[in-house]
């Protein structure tokens, strides 16, 4: 996914989107989940990652929980979930809401 051109991969997310609804109508929850993960990971390749500090706490998309930033590597950011388990983590940077 790395080397896909910006429209390659909004068909892709376009396609995937489509394969999670019908997955979903069919009842077939765990093969929806997965498409959901792909989604994430092909729209993570979209992500400015200039625009996310390290070491600064960010919302996770769709959710009320938050996400400290300690490095980033690749289309993950990697670090810690405030009033988690204080274990490290890594998230694809789709998931964080960067305003």
């Amino acid at each position: 996914m790395n080397e896909m051109t910006e429209d390659e991969l909004n068909e892709l997310i376009k396609s995937l989107y489509e394969k999670a609804r019908k997955a979903e109508m069919a009842g077939i929850m765990n093969e929806y989940e997965v498409y959901v993960r792909k989604v994430m990971i092909a729209k993570s390749y979209l992500v400015d990652k200039s625009k996310i500090d390290l070491h600064k706490i960010y919302q996770l998309k769709d959710t009320d929980e938050y996400f400290k930033v300690e490095y980033l590597k690749g289309i993950f950011a990697w670090g810690y979930r405030i009033r988690g388990n204080g274990e490290e983590e890594g998230l694809p940077v789709a998931l964080l809401k960067i305003d």
